[in-house]
Parts: C-alpha cells; sequence; structure tokens
C-alpha cells in the first residue's frame, strides 16, 4: 500500500505464535536498467546519499560476470538471493571478511571459502558474481542489497569480541539509532 503491506490472516509469513523480521528500504524509486556491467540489470534503484542500492536481474550462468550496483563507492556489504525456485539462501558480501568468502544471512554457520564473488572485490561502479546456482544461474531472477558507508549516516565493518562486561567500544562518528549485528 502507500505507507506499508498487509499479509494474509495465516500462511508461511504470518503463522500464529511464530516470530518474525522484516527488512523494508526504499532506495530511490523502482529504479532502471544498469548497463555498467556485463550483464545489464532489470532495474538498479540506488540511494547514493545512503550509500545503498537494490538491484535485481536475470542471471547467464557466466562465471565473472559483473553488474552495476549504482552507487558512488564500492559496497561494504552485498545481500544476494535468487528469487526463482524458491530458494532461501542470502549469499552475503562482506569487506571484513574479504572476496574469497561468503556468509549466509540464513545459516548460523561461520563464513565459506568459494569463488562466489569471483575472488573479486566490489569497485565504485560494478561487483562480481561467479556462475553458481545461487548467485547467477541461467533464466534465474536475482536481487542484491548493497550498502557501504556514509560518515555521519551509516558506518558497515566487523569487531571482535573482548569477553569483558564492558564490552567492545565500536566507533561510527555518530549515535546510532538502529545496529544489526
Amino acid at each position: 500500500t502507500s505507507d506499508g503491506y498487509t499479509f494474509d490472516t495465516a500462511g508461511t509469513y504470518n503463522t500464529s505464535g511464530e516470530d518474525y523480521v522484516n527488512w523494508a528500504w526504499k532506495a530511490n524509486g523502482s529504479g532502471s536498467s544498469n548497463t555498467n556491467g556485463t550483464i545489464n540489470t532489470t532495474a538498479t534503484s540506488a540511494n547514493t546519499a545512503a550509500g545503498f542500492s537494490i538491484v535485481s536481474w536475470t542471471g547467464n550462468d557466466t562465471n565473472g560476470a559483473t553488474l552495476g550496483h549504482g552507487l558512488t563507492k564500492a559496497p561494504q556489504i552485498i545481500a544476494c538471493k535468487r528469487r526463482t525456485s524458491g530458494d532461501i539462501a542470502w549469499y552475503v558480501y562482506s569487506e571484513a571478511v574479504g572476496n574469497t568468502k561468503y556468509v549466509k544471512w540464513n545459516e548460523t554457520a561461520a563464513e565459506a571459502t568459494s569463488a562466489i564473488w569471483n575472488n573479486t572485490s566490489p569497485t565504485a561502479t560494478v561487483f562480481s558474481v561467479s556462475d553458481g546456482e545461487g548467485i547467477n544461474s541461467s533464466s534465474h531472477t536475482y536481487i542484491a542489497y548493497c550498502w557501504h558507508s556514509v560518515d555521519g549516516y551509516s558506518k558497515m565493518g566487523s569487531y571482535t569480541g573482548n569477553g569483558n562486561n564492558n564490552g567492545t567500544f565500536i566507533y561510527t562518528g555518530f549515535r546510532p539509532a538502529f545496529i544489526w549485528i
């Protein structure tokens, strides 16, 4: 709707007594095709001031394919998901983990070594993907959410816990309104 959304009274995303989480972002409208990579995106919606973009594409099963993300800096976090065939895996690139590994949002396992990002870090215009089923299989559609830090607005990064009751201090340069760990 114009100010939110409504689920059916029951079903996969609204079962009584179950807990759910929701993320809702608006980058910059419905987006348009981005031709900066070897795959033309079907829609890239970018809010460059916020350091956030949403990228959708149809896979081409080509190792080393690149996609334009629409931002002015290289993304520090990219979360990709196949939208067809009921795949629930979220493959996540993190600058802190590096381009030879990935983590999955929907699993508790540690990072896994893989060439899913073609062992290539994102640039100020594109990010790279392999030819894998979960990231760039032919004829399947995908979505990616891309973020980079913006001074005074957002901070992406990592930290090492210290096991102390006072915790680890993480400098952001501003007072956060939302912390996602």
